[in-house]
């Protein structure tokens, strides 16, 4: 296979390819962030975020990164709408006060071949703002051979202890988990 058949096979196919340096915005149809805690002991409790917005600055060859997603709570989804108003009242997020958190990052880490390992970043919601290292457990940059564009992104993961924003309903009286695992999944195209 010659160099040019083999540019075209990637182009079309849309194989991985590495990335450029660029801007990239999030996508929202193929972002979100997602939780889940411990239900006294019994099960756990999950829910996500959607129609997430940002922006997402990453190259490959200087191994640097960063990215800003603001994470409407307006979008909450748990399957249960008494469950969402129940989240987004005052003992929780305290959504009418503060609609929206923020997840920025400018301090990612590489392996030594290159791959993105962590972003370690700061976590506004309600009011206030902690650091919080999403691990990835994958991350990629390929064409998109749906609309052609450039797109990176991957899957991150974090533990966080939920008392540190002062969201601390139930954890006296009926101990429930200080300690909600999230997930975020992020997608975004080359601008």
């Amino acid at each position: 296979m010659n160099r040019l058949t083999g540019i075209l096979m990637v182009t079309l196919l849309g194989i991985t390819l590495p990335a450029v340096a660029a801007n990239y915005k999030i996508d929202p149809l193929h972002t979100n962030a997602r939780f889940m805690l411990d239900h006294f002991a019994t099960s756990s409790n999950v829910g996500g975020f959607y129609n997430l917005s940002g922006e997402l600055q990453y190259d490959a060859g200087a191994k640097t990164g960063a990215v800003d997603i603001t994470i409407p709570l307006s979008t909450l989804d748990t399957g249960r709408s008494e469950f969402n108003e129940h989240l987004l009242s005052k003992a929780f997020f305290n959504a009418d006060q503060y609609p929206a958190m923020r997840f920025v990052s400018h301090n990612w880490n590489f392996d030594n071949h290159g791959k993105v390992r962590a972003l370690r970043g700061q976590l506004t919601m309600v009011g206030q703002t902690h650091p919080v290292t999403l691990r990835a457990t994958k991350f990629n940059c390929y064409k998109s051979p749906m609309n052609h564009a450039y797109m990176c992104g991957g899957d991150f993961e974090a533990v966080i202890d939920r008392s540190q924003w002062g969201i601390n309903e139930y954890l006296t009286a009926m101990p429930a988990s200080r300690y909600v695992k999230l997930n975020i999944q992020i997608e975004a195209a080359r601008q």
